[in-house]
């Protein structure tokens, strides 16, 4: 009876009028009688196996992925034919117990949000740097600023310095101290180089002297007796050498080492001076001024800024002080034993007395380098 009836609906016709519309059809009623009568049907024969047949084909049905939405009525192209794959959104999956779609998240989603989370973290932690940077710059700006401000105010004598007049005098005299040694020592050299020189000279001299004694058999003892001479003088001379080295090495230590990182501190301790000094007057100036909320919050932040100064400056000005006793204690303990030993070994070498001039050399434990010791070997160029 079902097949009769929708063969009869499937082979109705359908009259069309002039206009292309169609017309009052007199089965409509008896084709909406039989829709009515196969869905009844259809829910009596199927209700015992609904639920089992839903869930074989949520299971085990067709991939949509693979199936494809056409677009058209009955008979047209596959231009209207889209497929589903195309169609991108979230994992979705059925529950057939209960109906519901639930959405799937797989290790893509997690890797998705551990990515962003450590790019937000990176992220985070290159702002924090270069806010950092950024305040760093801030504040060398404004203590520069504050710096030049009071450094111009003391040369056009607008502004007050701290004074420390011993401390000060005890810094010009390191200077000048500096200046003369450094005098003491380019001078020392250019001895030292003058004597080199000599000293080459009467070597090559006696060299000549005892080659002409070979050569002229009427003035052998002549010429022996000056080669004899001048390689003594050579010998003692190379001692002497050694003694002025000795001596130019511990004033060049003592003139750019010593005394150069005594003056270094003292610089620190002078640019740790004008900070304070510009601090200072900051604070005098915002204390001079008005007493509001806004004020009264600066005045304590400058009143931070100055004590911070001042403690940098009166810890530096403590380090001078105890650079400055130690440099001199130490520059009398070296130049007492430097300058006699440039004294002993100047007389002993003029008056002849090699002994005198080589014991010198061990009472400072000086020690001459053979000739040719100043060129390294040929393993050592290696």
């Amino acid at each position: 009876m079902t097949d009769s009836i929708m063969s009869k609906a499937a082979t109705m016709e359908i009259p069309i009028n002039s206009n292309g519309d169609t017309g009052t059809l007199p089965e409509d009623d008896s084709l909406e009688q039989a829709a009515k009568l196969q869905w009844s049907l259809d829910e009596k024969v199927g209700s015992s196996r609904g639920t089992r047949d839903l869930q074989q084909v949520m299971v085990s049905g067709p991939n949509l992925n693979e199936t494809s939405i056409v677009s058209g009525g009955y008979g047209g192209t596959a231009e209207g034919i889209i497929p589903t794959s195309s169609i991108k959104g979230p994992a979705v999956h059925y529950n057939a117990e209960f109906n519901k779609r639930i959405p799937v998240t797989g290790l893509g989603s997690n890797m998705h949000h551990s990515s962003s989370s450590s790019s937000m973290t990176a992220d985070e932690a290159t702002r924090g740097v270069a806010v950092e940077k950024l305040e760093t710059v801030k504040k060398w700006g404004l203590n520069t600023y504050k710096c030049t401000k009071q450094m111009i105010s003391e040369r056009f004598g607008r502004g007050s310095r701290t004074v420390d007049l011993e401390l000060e005098a005890q810094i010009e005299v390191l200077r000048d101290t500096k200046r003369k040694y450094e005098n003491v020592l380019r001078l020392a050299r250019a001895l030292t180089n003058h004597f080199y020189n000599m000293v080459q000279t009467q070597h090559a001299l006696g060299d000549t002297f005892a080659d002409l004694s070979q050569k002229s058999p009427e003035l052998r003892d002549e010429f022996g007796y000056n080669a004899e001479t001048q390689k003594l003088l050579c010998k003692n001379g190379e001692t002497l050498l050694g003694a002025i080295n000795f001596f130019v090495s511990s004033i060049n230590t003592l003139v750019n080492k010593t005394m150069e990182d005594t003056l270094m501190t003292i610089k620190m301790y002078e640019g740790a001076r004008l900070e304070f000094d510009a601090y200072r007057t900051d604070l005098e100036e915002l204390s001079l001024g008005p007493r509001d909320a806004v004020a009264m919050a600066r005045i304590d932040a400058a009143q931070q800024l100055y004590q911070v100064q001042k403690d940098k400056y009166e810890r530096l000005r403590s380090d001078v002080v105890i650079k400055l006793k130690f440099l001199e204690e130490n520059k009398v303990k070296v130049m007492h034993k430097q300058l006699l030993l440039f004294h002993n070994a100047i007389s002993a070498y003029f008056a002849g007395n090699q002994q005198q001039l080589e014991q010198t050399l061990k009472q400072f434990n000086i020690k001459l380098r053979p000739p040719g010791a100043d060129k390294p070997s040929w393993l050592e160029e290696q």
